[in-house]
């Protein structure tokens, strides 16, 4: 299978994490979804990253759903506890993760406008929903547990994670190491071989694009 990726893209890199912790083999194909070039529209209609390639040539688009679907053809390291409860904390904590991050990108996108054609009111809008979303996860994540939920490495940790490595490439003027478990949590996921693997990088963007 094939994995299209973007190096700074968040969504990407919880997909390319949990394929690297569930030992399954793809190939890689980077490439930079804004430039006119990038082929992830022949394989999602809506032109976005990560795209997950069959090797039937079938494909599967959207993190959470690549996830959800590596998930039930590769059970055997599980990355979402069976417990229902316990599951629904990670998901939702992959729910606020995606929203910070998604935040993070229309701020970027925002900023990359003349300063004049700025809109300071939007601008604002994405700030409040990522300082809210990474206090919540903070909120929701126990400083007495190594990890995110229950105790265990997963799907939470993963989420929660690639939200935190994505503040510090694009946003990093918020302060979220305040919060000082989830600095000690990011610490400990860092370490992971999968982490250090997938650590987010700037692309260029074709000149034009905006």
């Amino acid at each position: 299978m094939k994995l299209l990726s973007a190096t700074p893209s968040p969504f990407a890199r919880k997909v390319r994490i949990a394929l690297h912790e569930k030992a399954i083999e793809f190939e890689l194909v980077t490439e930079v979804p804004w430039n006119p070039d990038a082929c992830a529209p022949q394989y999602n209609p809506l032109g976005k990253i990560p795209v997950l390639i069959l090797d039937d040539g079938s494909t599967v688009y959207d993190s959470r759903l690549i996830l959800e679907y590596l998930e039930w053809t590769h059970p055997r390291i599980a990355l979402l506890p069976a417990d229902p409860v316990q599951m629904l904390a990670a998901k939702q904590l992959e729910v606020i993760a995606d929203g910070v991050c998604d935040a993070v990108v229309l701020s970027f996108i925002e900023m990359q406008r003349p300063s004049e054609q700025r809109s300071a009111p939007w601008l604002e809008r994405q700030r409040m929903k990522i300082e809210r979303g990474v206090a919540e996860v903070a909120r929701r994540i126990d400083a007495g547990q190594p990890y995110a939920v229950g105790g265990q490495f997963g799907q939470g940790d993963i989420a929660v994670g690639c939200m935190l490595g994505y503040l510090d490439l694009r946003y990093p003027q918020l302060r979220w190491r305040q919060h000082a478990h989830l600095d000690a949590l990011f610490a400990r996921l860092s370490e992971r071989d999968s982490f250090r693997r997938t650590v987010p990088a700037a692309q260029t963007i074709a000149a034009g694009v905006a």
